[in-house]
């Protein structure tokens, strides 16, 4: 997997954390939530772009008001069905999200055989009881789970990473409502 540096970007960080909830959940509410939450991701790039868009047959020339013609979906029309959440930096940017998400999955099936679903609900009940410390009960559930559980010939970055996002699917599962504010959380943690 290598250097996890580039999840210091928000963006970056929020399709790993996207793309690693995304699979085999049947619970409709989880899935409800998730798709919520995509559909905010969108909303939030778009915000974020500014409306400064390309189409894909443009040269890049600027209009008469400094912004570039078009609109950036004709770009990505061959990414949309690989990809519910598409991002500017192209095919092989989310194929490299998706592969990181999928390796952080793979150590994380290790988690979940080991300590994940009474450290899940460990988080689930710390959370109701305060709901305001929603990230400290996150980061401490983090820090005494990496204490309890040996994965020593994996990096730390990633293990902590994969870690964290394993406790934040089994808190959603449990608690779907909890969604929105533990993925926010989540993508704050791993950027940091």
């Amino acid at each position: 997997m290598g250097d996890l540096g580039f999840l210091a970007d928000q963006q970056s960080a929020a399709l790993v954390v996207y793309f690693f909830l995304q699979p085999d959940s049947k619970d409709l509410n989880y899935n409800k939530e998730l798709c919520s939450k995509g559909n905010e991701l969108i909303a939030s790039r778009e915000i974020n772009d500014n409306g400064n868009q390309v189409e894909a047959e443009d040269h890049g020339e600027l209009q008469t008001d400094g912004h570039l013609p078009g609109n950036i979906t004709g770009c990505l029309e061959d990414i949309l069905p690989l990809v519910g959440l598409p991002r500017p930096g192209g095919q092989q940017e989310v194929i490299n999200i998706q592969a990181v998400a999928q390796e952080l999955r793979e150590i994380a099936a290790q988690f979940e055989l080991q300590v994940v679903a009474r450290a899940a609900q460990n988080l689930t009940r710390n959370i109701s009881e305060s709901p305001s410390e929603l990230g400290n009960h996150l980061v401490n559930e983090v820090e005494r789970l990496l204490r309890e559980v040996s994965l020593k010939d994996l990096p730390q970055e990633q293990v902590v990473v994969a870690l964290t996002l394993t406790l934040v699917k089994g808190v959603c599962i449990q608690a779907p409502r909890l969604l929105k504010g533990l993925f926010d959380t989540a993508v704050r943690f791993i950027c940091h």
